[in-house]
């Protein structure tokens, strides 16, 4: 599945990883990441409404969709430096960078590691991932029963999620989804069968998280590394369901900051395709 009117390329991330990538419009880059369970088409509407004005870069995550998948190298800065060459190699030296979900992780990362390329950064429904695994206590964590399965040493992750996988990711698409009828049914088929060909790098992804992308974390946080450029996120109130103050844990990590709640659920982009489009303008203009 392809969003109508973009060309398609395959082009080199980092490591010798080729990405697939989808590219519109024209004007100032804009490049979105796609999240779990999910590839680069879930910005079906979102990529139109700003190929109007902008060059839209939508890639496939490492590990995910029609992009390579390794057998490692799933630390969100091994995925950002993808990003960042994706970009060069189409003759962009710095651009605006929005993620959801896993994308928003690897959008944060390279927020950090490359503050002079990102020149602002917008994170979907997230947390920064040190944040994340503090935030999860009690039996509130049960919501993230996923983070814990595939943190675990490979093998039982993959085999277990491998011989259900339809169901596992269908779970998610279903629960997450405050609108089915925003993800049709074709495009609920092509996210099932991306997810079940890439189960091992899906899983190394999220197991990266509870190991490296912790460490780089805590390594960023001890130097007080900071996000310099304009920072929007936008996520559901997962601080009122789970206890904790979202604003003031995006806000130790961006000092310019605005942080918004919407009511659209998980997948907003698909769901609300304009509240997200409005929300990047104005981020762009900041």
């Amino acid at each position: 599945m392809e969003i109508e009117g973009f060309e398609y390329r395959r082009v080199p991330g980092a490591d010798g990883v080729v990405l697939n990538v989808a590219v519109g419009g024209s004007g100032t880059p804009v490049v979105l990441l796609h999240g779990f369970p999910q590839t680069h088409v879930m910005w079906r509407w979102v990529a139109a409404e700003l190929a109007v004005d902008h060059t839209v870069i939508c890639p496939d995550l490492r590990g995910y969709g029609a992009s390579d998948k390794p057998a490692d190298g799933y630390a969100k800065r091994s995925m950002a430096a993808d990003v960042v060459a994706v970009a060069a190699a189409l003759g962009h030296a710095q651009f605006a960078l929005v993620g959801h979900d896993r994308g928003a992780l690897v959008a944060f990362r390279a927020g950090l590691d490359h503050p002079d390329v990102v020149t602002h950064l917008m994170c979907l429904d997230v947390l920064p991932t040190l944040d994340m695994w503090d935030v999860m206590h009690g039996t509130t964590a049960a919501v993230g029963f996923h983070l814990y399965l595939m943190a675990q040493t490979a093998g039982l992750p993959e085999r277990m999620i491998a011989a259900s996988s339809d169901e596992f990711f269908g779970y998610f698409l279903d629960l997450w989804a405050n609108d089915p009828s925003a993800i049709p049914s074709d495009v609920r088929a092509a996210y099932l069968e991306a997810c079940r060909l890439a189960v091992p790098s899906i899983v190394a992804d999220y197991r990266a998280s509870a190991t490296v992308d912790v460490t780089h974390d805590e390594e960023d946080l001890a130097r007080g590394n900071k996000l310099r450029m304009p920072v929007t996120v936008i996520q559901q109130d997962w601080g009122a369901a789970l206890g904790f103050d979202a604003a003031a844990r995006w806000k130790t990590w961006a000092p310019d900051l605005h942080h918004q709640t919407t009511t659209s659920g998980h997948f907003m982009a698909e769901q609300n395709p304009t509240e997200i489009t409005t929300a990047i303008h104005k981020l762009l203009t900041r």
